[in-house]
Protein backbone atom coordinates (compact mmCIF):
# COMPACT_ATOMS: atom_id res chain seq x y z
CA UNK A 1 0.00 0.00 0.00
CA UNK A 2 1.32 3.54 -1.23
CA UNK A 3 1.11 6.38 1.60
CA UNK A 4 0.34 9.36 0.29
CA UNK A 5 1.46 13.04 1.89
CA UNK A 6 -1.99 14.95 1.90
CA UNK A 7 0.45 18.25 1.64
CA UNK A 8 1.65 17.08 -1.60
CA UNK A 9 -1.05 17.25 -4.11
CA UNK A 10 -1.04 13.91 -6.51
CA UNK A 11 0.48 14.06 -10.04
CA UNK A 12 -2.39 14.42 -12.67
CA UNK A 13 -2.90 14.84 -15.72
CA UNK A 14 -5.49 17.47 -16.55
CA UNK A 15 -6.88 19.23 -20.20
CA UNK A 16 -8.19 22.62 -20.71
CA UNK A 17 -9.94 23.19 -23.45
CA UNK A 18 -12.21 25.85 -24.90
CA UNK A 19 -12.37 28.76 -27.88
CA UNK A 20 -10.06 31.33 -28.70
CA UNK A 21 -10.10 34.17 -25.71
CA UNK A 22 -12.13 31.76 -23.51
CA UNK A 23 -9.78 32.39 -20.80
CA UNK A 24 -8.62 28.89 -21.01
CA UNK A 25 -5.06 29.33 -20.48
CA UNK A 26 -5.84 31.69 -17.14
CA UNK A 27 -7.35 28.50 -16.13
CA UNK A 28 -4.72 26.37 -16.97
CA UNK A 29 -2.66 28.60 -15.23
CA UNK A 30 -4.35 28.92 -11.63
CA UNK A 31 -4.90 25.12 -11.97
CA UNK A 32 -0.73 25.13 -11.25
CA UNK A 33 -0.41 28.12 -9.42
CA UNK A 34 0.24 25.79 -5.94
CA UNK A 35 2.95 24.15 -7.05
CA UNK A 36 6.17 25.72 -6.17
CA UNK A 37 7.86 24.48 -9.49
CA UNK A 38 6.15 24.96 -12.27
CA UNK A 39 7.31 24.68 -15.89
CA UNK A 40 5.61 26.58 -19.17
CA UNK A 41 6.17 24.86 -22.41
CA UNK A 42 5.01 26.74 -25.36
CA UNK A 43 4.50 25.28 -28.22
CA UNK A 44 3.95 27.93 -31.62
CA UNK A 45 6.64 29.60 -32.73
CA UNK A 46 7.09 33.30 -31.79
CA UNK A 47 6.28 34.85 -34.77
CA UNK A 48 8.15 38.19 -34.30
CA UNK A 49 6.28 39.76 -37.40
CA UNK A 50 2.91 39.41 -35.94
CA UNK A 51 1.98 42.07 -34.00
CA UNK A 52 -1.29 40.68 -32.39
CA UNK A 53 0.69 37.20 -32.11
CA UNK A 54 3.37 39.32 -29.89
CA UNK A 55 0.48 41.34 -28.00
CA UNK A 56 -0.85 37.52 -27.03
CA UNK A 57 2.86 36.31 -25.83
CA UNK A 58 2.94 39.58 -23.87
CA UNK A 59 -0.21 39.27 -22.25
CA UNK A 60 1.01 35.50 -21.15
CA UNK A 61 4.37 36.53 -20.32
CA UNK A 62 3.40 39.08 -17.79
CA UNK A 63 0.33 36.52 -15.85
CA UNK A 64 3.61 33.94 -15.17
CA UNK A 65 5.17 34.42 -12.18
CA UNK A 66 8.79 35.02 -12.22
CA UNK A 67 10.00 31.53 -10.78
CA UNK A 68 8.26 29.88 -13.37
CA UNK A 69 10.50 27.94 -16.14
CA UNK A 70 9.88 28.26 -19.87
CA UNK A 71 10.66 25.74 -22.26
CA UNK A 72 10.17 26.03 -25.98
CA UNK A 73 9.34 23.24 -27.61
CA UNK A 74 8.25 23.36 -31.66
CA UNK A 75 8.23 20.59 -33.31
CA UNK A 76 9.83 18.51 -30.80
CA UNK A 77 7.18 18.55 -27.93
CA UNK A 78 7.24 14.73 -26.90
CA UNK A 79 11.00 14.91 -26.55
CA UNK A 80 11.16 18.04 -24.40
CA UNK A 81 8.63 16.39 -22.02
CA UNK A 82 10.57 12.66 -22.44
CA UNK A 83 13.64 15.63 -20.57
CA UNK A 84 11.29 16.96 -18.16
CA UNK A 85 9.62 13.58 -17.13
CA UNK A 86 13.76 12.94 -15.82
CA UNK A 87 13.63 16.36 -13.32
CA UNK A 88 11.57 14.96 -11.22
CA UNK A 89 7.75 14.74 -9.98
CA UNK A 90 7.84 17.87 -7.67
CA UNK A 91 6.32 20.39 -9.78
CA UNK A 92 3.72 20.77 -12.50
CA UNK A 93 4.05 21.41 -16.30
CA UNK A 94 1.84 23.47 -18.14
CA UNK A 95 1.64 22.91 -22.31
CA UNK A 96 0.19 26.19 -23.70
CA UNK A 97 -1.28 24.40 -26.34
CA UNK A 98 -1.96 21.32 -28.52
CA UNK A 99 -2.52 23.27 -31.48
CA UNK A 100 1.01 24.54 -32.20
CA UNK A 101 2.31 20.54 -31.49
CA UNK A 102 -0.56 19.89 -34.37
CA UNK A 103 0.28 22.65 -36.63
CA UNK A 104 3.91 21.88 -37.03
CA UNK A 105 3.06 18.32 -37.89
CA UNK A 106 0.64 19.05 -40.48
CA UNK A 107 3.05 18.00 -43.25
CA UNK A 108 3.44 14.19 -42.04
CA UNK A 109 1.36 11.21 -44.00
CA UNK A 110 -1.28 9.65 -41.58
CA UNK A 111 1.03 7.29 -40.70
CA UNK A 112 3.86 9.50 -39.43
CA UNK A 113 0.77 11.36 -37.57
CA UNK A 114 -0.35 8.55 -35.73
CA UNK A 115 3.39 8.04 -34.80
CA UNK A 116 3.30 11.66 -33.41
CA UNK A 117 0.13 10.88 -31.64
CA UNK A 118 1.35 8.02 -29.86
CA UNK A 119 4.86 9.52 -28.97
CA UNK A 120 3.53 12.20 -27.23
CA UNK A 121 0.50 10.14 -25.57
CA UNK A 122 3.52 7.80 -24.29
CA UNK A 123 5.68 11.12 -23.22
CA UNK A 124 2.50 13.04 -21.37
CA UNK A 125 2.06 9.43 -19.60
CA UNK A 126 5.63 8.90 -18.29
CA UNK A 127 5.65 12.09 -16.68
CA UNK A 128 6.08 11.95 -12.50
CA UNK A 129 5.14 15.82 -12.48
CA UNK A 130 1.20 17.18 -12.66
CA UNK A 131 0.49 17.97 -16.50
CA UNK A 132 -2.10 20.76 -17.73
CA UNK A 133 -2.23 20.74 -21.69
CA UNK A 134 -4.09 23.31 -23.34
CA UNK A 135 -6.18 22.72 -25.98
CA UNK A 136 -7.78 24.41 -28.49
CA UNK A 137 -11.09 24.22 -29.89
CA UNK A 138 -11.21 24.69 -33.49
CA UNK A 139 -14.66 23.08 -34.35
CA UNK A 140 -17.26 25.64 -33.13
CA UNK A 141 -15.99 28.30 -35.49
CA UNK A 142 -15.94 28.42 -39.55
CA UNK A 143 -15.69 25.70 -41.71
CA UNK A 144 -11.75 25.78 -42.86
CA UNK A 145 -12.04 26.94 -46.30
CA UNK A 146 -8.81 25.47 -47.50
CA UNK A 147 -7.73 21.91 -46.76
CA UNK A 148 -5.16 22.00 -44.23
CA UNK A 149 -7.04 24.48 -42.10
CA UNK A 150 -9.87 21.47 -42.59
CA UNK A 151 -6.90 19.00 -41.52
CA UNK A 152 -5.76 21.07 -38.71
CA UNK A 153 -9.18 21.08 -37.44
CA UNK A 154 -9.94 17.94 -37.75
CA UNK A 155 -6.36 16.41 -36.36
CA UNK A 156 -6.47 19.09 -33.13
CA UNK A 157 -10.26 17.54 -32.35
CA UNK A 158 -9.21 14.02 -33.06
CA UNK A 159 -6.04 14.04 -30.40
CA UNK A 160 -7.80 16.21 -28.12
CA UNK A 161 -10.81 13.49 -27.96
CA UNK A 162 -7.60 10.92 -27.54
CA UNK A 163 -6.23 12.80 -24.94
CA UNK A 164 -9.46 13.34 -22.64
CA UNK A 165 -10.10 9.58 -22.89
CA UNK A 166 -6.13 9.39 -20.82
CA UNK A 167 -6.60 12.58 -18.95
CA UNK A 168 -7.49 12.00 -14.90
CA UNK A 169 -9.63 15.57 -15.64
CA UNK A 170 -11.31 17.64 -18.34
CA UNK A 171 -12.23 21.07 -18.16
CA UNK A 172 -14.25 23.19 -20.55
CA UNK A 173 -13.66 26.81 -21.06
CA UNK A 174 -16.51 29.34 -22.27
CA UNK A 175 -16.67 32.62 -21.28
CA UNK A 176 -14.34 33.21 -18.58
CA UNK A 177 -16.15 29.91 -16.77
CA UNK A 178 -14.77 26.88 -16.34
CA UNK A 179 -16.91 23.43 -16.17
CA UNK A 180 -15.58 20.21 -15.49
CA UNK A 181 -16.55 17.69 -18.43
CA UNK A 182 -15.19 14.26 -16.59
CA UNK A 183 -17.60 15.25 -13.33
CA UNK A 184 -20.34 16.27 -15.20
CA UNK A 185 -19.93 15.02 -18.98
CA UNK A 186 -20.87 11.81 -20.06
CA UNK A 187 -18.26 10.11 -22.75
CA UNK A 188 -19.86 9.37 -26.26
CA UNK A 189 -19.99 5.64 -27.09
Amino acid sequence: MVEVDPGRPQAQFILVTGPSRSGKSRWAESLVSRYPLVTYVATSPSRPEDAGWQERIRCHRERRPSHWSLVESGPDLSAVLRGLSTAGGDGAVLIDALGGFVASHLDQSESHWRQSCDDLSASLASMAQTRVLVVEETGWGVVPSTAIGGLFRDRLGQLGQRLTAEADDSWLVVQGRAINLHLLGQPVP
